[in-house]
């Protein structure tokens, strides 16, 4: 098939599903109605560690209405067929298992489920439960048992290890000139989606399910209740169309899945748990880490030696990994580099993916760190990373398939006027207040996974695509719907896209940036493969216009195929289908990495972050008043969508910086603020303007030549923040969320 002129791809669309949002029709996990529906809510732990020594739940259960109290005593013993089960995302170790027995490995854990004939019901009622505790003292603090950290024996599927050292970084550090070792920390955060977690299971009658879970993949929610409760794959079907965000926290199937499937089960009919504000912290977080980064340098700023350092929490009973260390050796060149990571367990939840895992730990602290070389060499920043660019992944000994990091610079650095820059902290002023201009690299994998996609065309013009991958906010549905549009020369509202749904093709949790990649890819073959029918059937007509032409002369447009150099010659799609006597196509394809060209090159996206603060000397209040992020991102589907997922990766950014902290108090292992009135996150008030720059790229990592857009836009904001900071003020702040009291304290 000859090339078209796009229609859609690379053009601004509005999103597909945006009418359903705003008017209320699209529906969500814990929205789904169901005849003779119960509702579930769970009792939380009051203690972190120990044991429940007495649970009583007669007062509860003799509340009208009550219908059940799940306990670890009353456990239906179906469950957890498979002890070790782990879902497609799971760290090693043994997933953590609701009301398995009287122990207790975290605060907020549910030790109880009470179901009643409505949600008002089953609150009040679980507040009458009574639990009584042999407590253990709990070990939240990471610094209290860094030295006790140990790398862990068992890696995680997908997360590279740090590499083996090279040269002789400390030999190296020793002798450098120029020298910068610093500790660097950030707050524990967490997810806090719009939408809470919740599971609406619907007892179909026969034993079979339907399921509607909040997750960002279905698959990996249908995979964990067959492995739990021994189902068959045709047995139970997970859909979840709408999230109201994710950020990570949907990619495993949490607590209130299990609990509302093991009471649905057990009570043969419908139940809904939804989860309250205070239990959204009660899983899955951005790990605390501790990281130290030591830089020798030459006087002009060369480094010469590399040591990054991390020492991560975890649960006691999973090893949660992430890529912390990597990326400095990944974005500067360096002969000495040494990069260790180790885990600490501690007396909380296991950790999850927020957002650009990993990256948004590490880089903070290395883009950080580099802001002090410069000044300490009396270097410009940017110069800085210039003279240190790299222009092959040393992990890996490869080179980039493609790295426009320095037009990020150049671009970035043009828009945002940083030539005017004075370099000296505390030299620019509005007014009263101190103004400061900061800048950091930023760096995420460019991922494919295997994706399957299926496509079908019906005789009046119209085609549904889709597969079983969740949007979870991004623009999946627009960006899919451009892309079959263009496949077969159709308009954007001939063409639907149905996701969330373990029915549709099997396809990967939506996360890691890899979505447009995987799922747009399998979509465009399985079009692809229609086209080829259509082309066919066209060819075979009577007379046909397209006698002796070949497909790749053809191109698909305004719902004909037609010759590329002689439009006149073409055939319609629906005379197409009626010539083969069809009224129905269909194809499923599946799409996967290129394993030649990974193992030839490495994939990356890459940005630039120029940050303005603007600072109350006397009051200490920081306000970000300019970000302008220049993203190297291969081809962008939709630059509409593809804007607004660095607008909010840059909000979520500046909410790390100087807001987002989750308070533990270590003596009772349990986060104080649970809840969005003490645990802070930007609002309207705390954003102003964000300039997004798209910098041209040419990739051949896919088909498309497409890199993901979700996780790039918060990496490096928070070091680009508080290195404004420090211009602004001359105080250097390595611990975050940088707040008044350490602005003027």
């Amino acid at each position: 098939m000859a090339s078209s002129p796009e229609t859609y791809f690379g053009t601004a669309r509005s999103r597909v599903d945006g009418p359903a949002k705003v008017t209320g029709q699209a529906k969500y996990a814990g929205e789904f109605e169901a005849p003779d529906l119960a509702h579930g809510y769970v009792v939380s732990s009051a203690i972190a560690r120990g044991a429940i020594s007495r649970i009583d739940t007669a007062e509860a259960e003799a509340v009208p209405g009550v219908i059940k109290v799940f306990t670890h005593e009353n456990r239906p013993r179906t469950a957890w067929l498979d002890y070790n089960y782990q879902d497609a995302v799971a760290p090693p170790g043994s997933p953590f298992r609701a009301l398995y027995d009287e122990k207790i490995q975290f605060s907020g854990q549910p030790v109880a489920l009470v179901v009643a004939e409505d949600f008002e019901t089953a609150r009040y009622a679980a507040s009458l439960v009574k639990l009584a505790y042999a407590a253990e003292e709990p070990e939240t603090d990471v610094t209290r048992v860094r030295d006790l950290s140990y790398t862990p024996p068992m890696k995680r599927a997908g997360i590279k290890p740090p590499p083996e050292p090279w040269g002789d970084a400390d030999a190296a550090f020793d002798g450098a000139p120029v020298k910068v070792r610093h500790a660097y920390r950030h707050a524990i955060e967490y997810h806090n989606p719009m939408e809470p977690h919740a599971s609406t299971v619907v007892w179909e009658g026969d034993g079979r399910l339907t399921v509607y879970d909040k997750i960002q993949g279905v698959s990996n929610s249908q995979g964990y209740l067959t492995g739990v409760f021994g189902l068959k794959k045709d047995e139970v079907r997970v859909l979840n169309p709408y999230l109201g965000g994710g950020f990570g926290s949907g990619l495993r199937p949490q607590y209130q899945l299990f609990l509302a499937v093991m009471a649905a089960r057990e009570l043969e009919r419908s139940v809904r748990v939804t989860l309250t504000r205070d239990q959204m912290f009660s899983f899955t977080h951005r790990p605390d880490v501790l990281q130290t980064v030591s830089l020798g340098a030459g006087p002009d700023g060369t480094l010469q030696a590399l040591r990054h350092d991390a020492v991560s929490g975890t649960s006691r009973y999973e090893d949660y990994q992430e890529v912390v260390v990597n990326w400095s050796a990944i974005l500067y060149r360096c002969e000495n580099v040494a990069l260790t990571y180790k885990l600490a367990h501690l007396d909380l939840p296991t950790p999850g993916d927020m957002r650009a895992p990993g990256a948004v730990t590490g880089v903070f602290a290395l883009e950080i760190a580099m802001d002090e070389l410069a000044y300490a060499t009396g270097q410009d920043p940017i110069a800085l990373r210039l003279k240190n660019y790299s222009e092959r992944d040393q992990t890996e000994g490869k080179p980039f398939g493609s790295k426009a990091l320095r037009a990020c610079y150049e671009q970035g650095a043009e828009r945002f006027g940083w030539s005017q820059r004075s370099p000296e902290p505390r030299s620019m002023r509005d007014g009263k207040e101190l103004v400061g201009w900061g800048m950091a690299t930023g760096v995420w994998e460019s991922l494919m996974q295997k994706s399957s996609a299926q496509a079908t065309l019906t005789a009046d013009g119209k085609l549904v695509v889709g597969n079983s991958t969740g949007d979870i906010g991004t623009g999946t549905y627009t960006i899919l719907t451009q892309i079959a549009a263009d496949a077969l020369g159709l308009r954007m509202e001939d063409v639907t896209t149905k996701l969330g749904d373990t029915a549709l093709a099997e396809a990967p949790v939506a996360g890691g940036s890899w979505t447009a990649a995987s799922s747009g890819t399998a979509v465009m073959k399985a079009c692809r493969t229609i086209a080829n029918q259509l082309f066919t059937m066209a060819r075979r007509m009577d007379h046909s216009p397209l006698a002796n032409v070949d497909f790749d002369r053809v191109v698909f447009r305004d719902g004909r195929i037609a010759v590329a150099d002689d439009p006149s010659r073409s055939v319609s799609l629906a005379e197409a289908m009626r010539a083969g006597g069809v009224d129905k196509l269909e194809a499923t394809e599946s799409a996967g990495p290129d394993s030649s060209h990974q193992k030839e090159f490495s994939a990356y996206t890459h940005s630039a972050i120029f940050a303005e603060v603007k600072i109350d000397e006397e009051l200490g209040q920081v306000r970000v008043t300019r970000v302008v992020s220049a993203v190297a991102a291969g081809r962008v589907i939709n630059p509409k969508t593809a804007r607004s997922q660095i607008l909010g990766g840059v909000v979520m950014g500046i909410g790390g910086a100087l807001e987002e902290e989750g308070m533990l108090d270590h003596r009772l292992g349990r986060v104080m603020n649970h809840n969005l009135g003490e645990y802070h996150v930007p609002v309207h008030a705390d954003i102003h303007d964000i300039d997004v720059i798209f910098v041209d790229e040419v990739d051949k990592a896919n088909p498309m030549g497409v890199k993901g857009l979700g996780e790039i836009g918060i990496v490096g904001t928070m070091a680009a923040v508080a290195n404004a900071v420090f211009h602004a003020t001359g105080k250097r702040i390595r611990e975050l969320p940088i707040t008044v009291d350490k602005i003027i304290g």
